[in-house]
């Protein structure tokens, strides 16, 4: 199973990146495979076929589970994780995908923020077979929300990968 993690903060080696990357080690036991945090990226998100942006794609369409990460900025995730999202095909772009949405934030006030990645990524065709995830910046690695997050939907967001490895 190829574990990747995309951090969307316009800050590179955030808070975000950290969370996402503890998340993903919850859920699957061990550190992602590969970690793409998008700000380093740069001006190629702006157009078509930069390398590193293409390289970035490839690398989360050959992964079996991605955890997307984003600050909430006005509600919703940020402008750098949208560019970056841009590069996927509408509808397959994100086939094959079980994707775990993860949003930080400053207060329970915008706990509901997941859901408007969720929407994007199935628009991308990526599988979310559990809810997206809402943790307070200021406490993620103190607070139990992450891991309390993995015991309870582990095994659901493995199970799409089990299945179509036949194990």
């Amino acid at each position: 199973m190829k574990v990747t993690v995309v951090a969307g903060n316009p800050k590179a080696q955030s808070r975000t990146l950290d969370a996402a990357r503890i998340l993903a080690a919850a859920v699957v036991g061990r550190d992602a495979d590969e970690i793409v945090d998008v700000t380093t990226l740069g001006p190629g998100l702006m157009g078509w076929g930069d390398q590193a942006v293409n390289a970035a794609v490839a690398t989360v369409r050959e992964s079996d589970l991605v955890v997307f990460a984003s600050p909430t900025f006005k509600g919703t995730y940020t402008g750098v994780l949208k560019l970056f999202l841009d590069q996927f095909a509408t509808g397959d772009g994100l086939a094959g995908v079980v994707a775990v949405p993860l949003m930080l934030g400053a207060g329970p006030g915008h706990a509901m923020a997941p859901m408007f990645l969720e929407h994007v990524l199935r628009e991308l065709g990526a599988t979310l077979p559990a809810p997206g995830l809402y943790v307070l910046d200021s406490d993620y690695t103190t607070s139990p929300t992450i891991a309390d997050y993995a015991t309870r939907w582990a095994a659901v967001l493995t199970a799409p990968i089990t299945d179509q490895a036949g194990v």
